[in-house]
This record gives C-alpha cells, sequence and structure tokens, in this order.
C-alpha cells in the first residue's frame, strides 16, 4: 500500500547538490543521502518542475530558469510534501521545487524517485496516488 509523502519525506535533510538537464528532455535532481548509499537519490522529473526562488515563480519556457533551478544547489531539504490536488512539493532551504503539471504536460510518466539504500522507489503517474486528479 502507498502512503503519500512516506517516500519523498525522506529526503528530508537530505542537501540537493546536483542538477542535470538530458537532451532537454527531463531533469534529475540528485540528493546526497545516507553516506552508506554508494550511490545519490536522484529524482527524474518527467515534467518540468516549477521554481518558487526569490519570491519568483519560474516556468520551464521563463528565461532564466535553468538558472534558477541551479542556484538552489546547494540546497538542503527543509519540508516535503505529496497530495492530490498539488503534487509534490520539495522545500529547501534555497527555494521550493513543484511538480503538478496540467494533463497535456504529460507523456507517460511525471516523476520517478530512486537510489535509497533500501531499495525503495516511486513511480508517479497521471491518475494515480497523488496525480489521480490528472486524468
Amino acid at each position: 500500500m502507498y502512503f503519500p509523502n512516506q517516500l519523498l519525506s525522506r529526503l528530508v535533510g537530505d542537501r540537493m547538490y546536483s542538477v542535470e538537464f538530458v537532451l532537454n528532455s527531463y531533469v534529475q535532481l540528485r540528493f546526497d543521502g545516507a553516506p552508506d548509499a554508494g550511490c545519490p537519490v536522484t529524482l527524474n522529473c518527467y515534467v518540468w518542475p516549477l521554481v518558487e526562488r526569490a519570491g519568483r515563480l519560474w516556468h520551464e519556457q521563463d528565461l532564466g530558469y535553468g538558472d534558477a533551478l541551479r542556484r538552489m544547489t546547494p540546497g538542503t531539504v527543509m519540508s516535503t510534501s505529496e497530495e492530490t490536488g498539488t503534487g509534490i512539493r520539495i522545500e529547501l532551504d534555497t527555494g521550493t521545487v513543484v511538480i503538478h503539471p496540467a494533463v497535456e504536460e504529460v507523456h507517460v510518466e511525471i516523476a520517478e524517485l530512486k537510489g535509497f539504500p533500501d531499495g525503495s522507489w516511486m513511480v508517479w503517474r497521471p491518475g494515480e496516488e497523488t496525480f489521480e486528479d490528472l486524468r
């Protein structure tokens, strides 16, 4: 059974140290996680997340979007939330990442979180769990 924010909240206290744009197709956010993890915890965003930073909301098409997202590193995760209707929010001490796309922005998957030492992972899709409002 899936419990919203249970896995996502494991990022609290971790540092987002890397933002990687992959072929202008999606973005990877990497978190340092536990020292013994062996690999970073990675959030693959298959839709462009919104960036709340310095009193402004940035969308992917905005000039400076990539810079705003990169400037959030290194940032420590202060809190996370995951709810139907608002999607995923990751609040860092440097800004906030919000993932709640419009239906037409989604191809198959919205985001994927993986890399925890115990092998836990999650894939969010429209019409399921946190994004059940996207049908």
